[in-house]
C-alpha cells in the first residue's frame, strides 16, 4: 500500500485548518479597529479615514508603556492592563483632540466635506506620529512570549492570539449589551435614529456625539495596542489597515454592529483561503468580494436603505 495519498490528505487537511484559525483570528483584530468607525459613522454620519492613524498611536502609546513596564521588571502578567490602559490613554486624548478641535465645526457639512478633512486629519497625525515617535521601528513583544503557546489539533499558536479573539468578543458583546439593554444606549440609538427628534426630546446630542467619537477612537487604538506585540510598530502602519477595515464596514453595512461582525469574518476567512492557497491575489480577494456584494446590495448586508430627508 502507497501512503503518500494519505499522507497529502492530512497535509491537506491540516493548511485548511491552518486556514480556517488564521481567518477566525484575522476577523477578531479586524473587528476591533472595525467596530469603532461603525460606531461613529452610525451616531456621526462621518467615515473617518483618520480612523487607521488612531490604531497606530494606540500601538505606539502600547509599546511604550510596555516597553517601561517591562524596564521595571514587573510582573508580565500585568501586559494586559497595561495595553487596555494604552489605548484608553491614546483613544480618550485623540478623540477629543480630532473632534472638539476640528469635526465641531464641520457639523451639518456635506459627507464629502467631512471625508476630506478626516483625509487631511490622517495626513497630519501621520506626521506628528513621526515627529513623537520618529521613524525607527519599535518592538515589544516580551507579552506573546509571556503566555506560551496553544496546540489547535495538528497546529500551535501563541497563546497571546486567543486573547485578541477574546478582546473581540468582550468588546461586542459590551457594545450590544450596552445599546440594547441600558437606557444610555437606548439613548444613544434615538441619536443614531433621529438627531434632530432626540435633541427636542431633550436629549444633549452634542454630547453623545463626542462619546460615541471618543469610544470608536478607543476601540480603534485597541486593535493598535493588542496589535503592537505581534508587530514591529513603524510609521505608515496605519495606512495597511484602512482598506481591511473599510472593506468589512462597507461589505456589513455602515453603521451596523452585525454588519460589522459578518464583515469582519468575510474579510478575514476570504484574506486567509487567498493567503494560503493563492497569495498571488490576496487584496485583489478583498476587493472582489466587496465589489460581488456591492452589486447585489449597495447599501451592504446589514443596512437599511437610508432615507433622505426633503
Amino acid at each position: 500500500m502507497n501512503p503518500a495519498p494519505c499522507f497529502e490528505m492530512v497535509c491537506d487537511m491540516n493548511a485548511f485548518l491552518g486556514a480556517i484559525i488564521d481567518g477566525i483570528l484575522y476577523s477578531a483584530w479586524l473587528f476591533i479597529i472595525a467596530v469603532g468607525l461603525t460606531l461613529i459613522y452610525g451616531v456621526m454620519k462621518i467615515l473617518n479615514m483618520a480612523h487607521g492613524t488612531f490604531y497606530a498611536i494606540g500601538a505606539y502609546m502600547s509599546v511604550t508603556l510596555l516597553g517601561w513596564w517591562f524596564a521595571q521588571g514587573l510582573p508580565p502578567a500585568g501586559s494586559i492592563p497595561v495595553m487596555i490602559v494604552a489605548a484608553l490613554i491614546a483613544g480618550t486624548i485623540v478623540g477629543l483632540v480630532v473632534e472638539r478641535g476640528v469635526l465641531r465645526f464641520f457639523t451639518g457639512r456635506d459627507p464629502i466635506v467631512l471625508l476630506l478633512v478626516t483625509y487631511a486629519l490622517f495626513l497630519i497625525l501621520e506626521d506628528v506620529v513621526k515627529l513623537i515617535w520618529g521613524v525607527d521601528p519599535w518592538i515589544a513583544s516580551d507579552p506573546v512570549w509571556t503566555f506560551g503557546n496553544v496546540y489547535l489539533g495538528p497546529l500551535v499558536y501563541p497563546t497571546y492570539n486567543l486573547i485578541i479573539v477574546v478582546v473581540a468578543i468582550v468588546s461586542g458583546g459590551f457594545l450590544t449589551w450596552f445599546l440594547q439593554f441600558t437606557a444610555k444606549g437606548k439613548m444613544l440609538r434615538a441619536v443614531i435614529h433621529d438627531p434632530e427628534v432626540s435633541q427636542a426630546m431633550g436629549i444633549n446630542v452634542s454630547r453623545w456625539k463626542v462619546s460615541a467619537f471618543v469610544a470608536g477612537s478607543i476601540l480603534a487604538a485597541l486593535g493598535g495596542a493588542f496589535t503592537a506585540p505581534t508587530i514591529s510598530v513603524a510609521p505608515g502602519m496605519g495606512v495597511e489597515v484602512v482598506v481591511m477595515m473599510f472593506a468589512a464596514v462597507v461589505i456589513g453595512g455602515l453603521g451596523s454592529i452585525p454588519g460589522t461582525i459578518v464583515g469582519a469574518l468575510i474579510v478575514g476567512f476570504v484574506r486567509s483561503l487567498a493567503v494560503h492557497y493563492w497569495p498571488e491575489v490576496e487584496v485583489f480577494s478583498i476587493y472582489a468580494v466587496m465589489a460581488i456584494v456591492l452589486a447585489m446590495r449597495p447599501q451592504g448586508l446589514f443596512s437599511g436603505v437610508e432615507l433622505r430627508k426633503i
